[in-house]
């Protein structure tokens, strides 16, 4: 089979018509993982023990004859953030790098549930902190369009083994565009569901209040139908909702025109690459023709987004990332002398440079003397950008804007300005204070073919909206 041209439907039906094996098929795609994956560096792990059996249990009900489930036979791969039963999970860090969890992140046994099957544990920046994927402790991914450039992070190894179809759809993870802006980079498609929409039962945590699992595919139908198979509510987390999950494949076939789509002024500024505003622009365009109107919004107080966004975050990160102290699980420092002694080298020599940085961050805004300053300062501006999201939905339906400022940018190049790197979430991490639902599809290229990506934002648990407008011009374009 063509593993470029293969989507999610086209591979269940396969298996379920008897063209090829679930198993034929999972080994093809270990074969070229083997063949590709040395020069890309999108897997940290394969599971082929659970990966084989899940494929033949697939066969034997396509043998007998059964109806398959929605997702039988289809090869995906795993965030490394998401704990696995029985395959390592390190979160990209040193610190874990000989935890095998003791069960599965309801997301991952979801997708198995529905028939899928597992290939592996995608690489990422460490602990998910980082807009490159050069902060693995383990190794770079490279961008399959350019070896040369980064994928975009955290879940750069996710979107990367979607675009060198390493993978049918992957899952990846977002706290401030970690799905998004790898997706626009490596020109797949990418969706942040709601928060709450999604459970984080098995996702090792970066920041509670802002983290998000969602989907990484070619298609916006293959996104709409693993977001139906791994949205609902989960007793095992307290912070899923007890929403309805619509049947977002019969979403994707209404019609869009007359659709109101906002398009804001924050977001097409200073900053912004001339190529990526112009093919934002087109896609708009594109839009308009298809039927919707196009109505100018302001979202005032954009600009506040990353600094509030990196207290919120840091805070977060500084209390949960205190669990790995090498008591319980992960490295522990050898021949320390003492408890406190074990603690500082534990943390000195498991934690990389970024990760570091940001649990310093984090520990000084919520220190005494500081928490009202930084850290409750941020989360009224948090509250501010929520408004302003509530009062533009008043006049649209959805909100378009760039997913990232530029294309890919070289490996290396921004690594030491983490400032530019922050930078680099701009767009992005305003859905996740606000806690609404965005995608990224791409719309066009740069001169140097780079791929370039558009956002679409849409209200609280109405990603319905938002894929119906991304099929169409999915489909148009």
């Amino acid at each position: 089979m063509d593993l470029k041209l293969l989507t999610i439907d086209a591979a269940r039906s396969a298996v379920q018509d008897g063209k090829i094996t679930a198993s034929a098929l999972t080994e093809s795609f270990y074969a070229k993982i083997e063949k590709d994956d040395p020069q890309i560096g999108s897997y940290l792990a394969l599971s082929k023990e659970r990966g084989f059996a899940k494929a033949a249990a697939i066969d034997d009900m396509a043998k007998s004859g059964k109806v398959l489930p929605p997702l039988a036979g289809v090869p995906v791969g795993i965030k490394d953030v998401m704990v696995t039963r029985g395959v390592r999970t390190t979160a990209g860090s040193k610190i874990l790098g000989n935890y095998i969890p003791p069960y599965d992140c309801t997301a991952v046994a979801r997708l198995e549930s529905a028939g899928a099957v597992v290939l592996g544990k995608m690489n990422c920046d460490e602990f998910a902190m980082g807009s490159s994927n050069e902060n693995s402790a383990w190794k770079p991914v490279h961008n399959p369009r350019d070896l040369s450039r980064v994928p975009g992070g955290s879940s750069g190894g996710s979107a990367a083994a979607v675009a060198a179809d390493l993978a049918v759809a992957t899952l990846g993870s977002d706290t401030g565009g970690s799905i998004r802006q790898p997706a626009s980079f490596c020109g797949v498609v990418g969706l942040k569901p709601t928060y709450g929409r999604v459970s984080r039962y098995g996702l090792i945590a970066f920041a509670s209040s802002l983290d998000h699992i969602g989907p990484l595919t070619k298609t916006v139908k293959d996104t709409a139908i693993v977001l139906r198979t791994i949205a609902g509510r989960d007793p095992m987390d307290s912070t899923s909702a007890e929403v309805p999950v619509p049947d977002y494949l019969a979403e994707l076939e209404k019609p869009i025109r007359g659709m109101k789509v906002g398009v804001a002024r924050e977001y097409m500024g200073e900053g912004l690459d001339p190529e990526v505003r112009s093919a934002v622009e087109d896609a708009v365009q594109s839009l308009a023709e298809l039927g919707c109107e196009i109505v100018k919004v302001s979202l005032p107080h954009t600009e506040y987004a990353i600094p509030a966004y990196y207290i919120v975050a840091t805070a977060e990160a500084s209390s949960n990332l205190a669990r790995f102290d090498g008591v319980r699980y992960g490295y522990r420092a050898e021949n320390a002398r003492t408890l406190s002694e074990m603690y500082r080298r534990t943390r000195d020599l498991g934690f990389g440079t970024e990760v570091k940085r940001r649990i310093m961050l984090g520990t000084y805004a919520l220190s005494a003397g500081y928490y009202d300053a930084y850290y409750l300062k941020a989360q009224k501006v948090r509250t501010l950008l929520t408004r302003d999201f509530d009062n533009a939905f008043k006049q649209v339906d959805a909100i378009v804007a760039p997913t990232s400022p530029t294309a890919a940018f070289k490996l290396g190049d921004k690594t030491d300005d983490p400032l530019a790197m922050y930078l680099a979430d701009i767009y992005t991490v305003t859905a996740n204070l606000a806690g609404i639902p965005g995608i990224s599809i791409p719309c066009g290229q740069t001169k140097e073919k780079l791929p370039i990506g558009m956002q679409i934002f849409g209200k609280h648990f109405d990603e319905a909206t938002i894929l119906r407008l991304a099929h169409a011009y999915e489909q148009a374009a």
